[in-house]
C-alpha cells in the first residue's frame, strides 16, 4: 500500500492552506523533511516515519483521529446548520481541517435534545463497523420518563422491551419490530421509578423515544452513555470532546 504523498497535500491537509499556498510556502524554503530543506510541491513524503518541520516545528500529522464528544441539548448532528449550532462547532481549531485519513465525521448521529456519547473520526472503516446494522453494535442509553411506573408495570415493560416491542409508524418512518432490549430500571423497588438505562442493538429513527410511546409512556430526557463497550468519560463536560486513549480505541475494535 502506498504511504507516500505529495508533500504541498500534506501541508494543505495538515491546515497550512489551499494547495497553491502551501506550494508557496514551499518557496519559502522554511519546510523541512528530515532536516533537508524541501522546496518542490511534489516531493514524496511519508508522514508516518518521515520527519516534517516548517519554520523549525515539527508537525505531528496523524492519520485518523478518534474522539469522544459529550454532546449537549440543542446542538444538531450535521456538519452545517443555518440556525442550530453543529457538533462541528464544539470542536476545537485543530481539528478543522482534513487528516491523512479523511475529513472528521460523525458516527451516527443523535437528535437535537438528545445529550451524550457521539464518536467523531476520519476512520471511515470504524464507522462503517460501528453503524452497520448487521454488526448490532449496542447503544446504552439513559431514559427519564415523563410518567412514573409501578414495579409491575416496570416488569412488563421490561418483559415487552426483552421480547422485542412493535413499534409503530411515525409519519414516513414504517412501523417496525425492535430487537430484543435489555431494560433496567433504577430504583425498581420504589412505588413508582421513572429513569433506567435502555440497550438496545440497532438505529432505527427516534427508536428510544418511540419505543416508550409504544407502551403510552414520554420520553422527557435522554442521554446516550455507552456505544458497545465504550463508556462516556463521566469528567467530560457537556459539549467538550477529547481523543479517546489507545486502551478505548481497543474496546471498539
Amino acid at each position: 500500500m502506498k504511504t507516500t504523498q505529495r508533500i504541498d497535500k500534506i501541508l494543505a491537509t495538515c491546515g497550512f492552506g489551499t494547495r497553491k499556498e502551501a506550494k508557496n510556502l514551499l518557496h519559502t524554503g522554511t519546510v523541512t523533511v528530515d532536516g533537508k530543506v524541501v522546496t518542490v510541491a511534489d516531493t514524496q513524503v511519508d508522514p508516518n516515519v518521515q520527519e516534517i518541520a516548517v519554520d523549525g516545528e515539527v508537525l505531528n500529522i496523524r492519520h485518523h483521529v478518534y474522539l469522544m464528544l459529550n454532546k449537549p441539548a440543542n446542538v444538531v448532528s450535521s456538519t452545517k446548520d443555518g440556525e442550530h449550532q453543529t457538533v462541528l462547532d464544539l470542536l476545537d481549531k485543530e481539528y478543522n481541517h482534513r487528516f491523512p485519513g479523511g475529513e472528521i465525521h460523525m458516527v451516527g448521529r443523535l437528535d437535537i435534545d438528545t445529550e451524550g456519547l457521539l464518536l467523531l473520526t476520519t476512520d471511515g472503516s470504524l464507522t462503517h463497523r460501528l453503524t452497520s446494522p448487521k454488526n448490532h453494535i449496542s447503544k446504552k442509553y439513559f431514559v427519564r420518563l415523563k410518567e412514573g411506573v409501578s414495579p409491575a408495570e416496570a416488569e412488563n415493560y421490561k418483559e415487552k422491551f426483552g421480547a422485542g416491542i412493535e413499534v409503530p409508524r411515525e409519519s414516513s418512518e414504517e412501523a417496525f419490530v425492535a430487537k430484543p432490549a435489555e431494560l433496567e430500571w433504577l430504583n425498581p423497588e420504589e412505588s413508582s421509578s421513572a429513569e433506567a438505562y435502555l440497550t438496545i442493538y440497532e438505529g432505527k429513527y427516534h427508536q428510544v423515544k418511540r419505543m416508550f410511546a409504544a407502551m403510552g409512556n414520554e420520553v422527557i430526557y435522554l442521554k446516550r452513555v455507552a456505544v458497545g463497550e465504550l463508556q462516556l468519560d463521566p469528567n467530560l463536560a457537556s459539549g467538550a470532546a477529547r481523543e479517546l486513549t489507545a486502551e478505548e480505541l481497543e474496546l471498539l475494535k
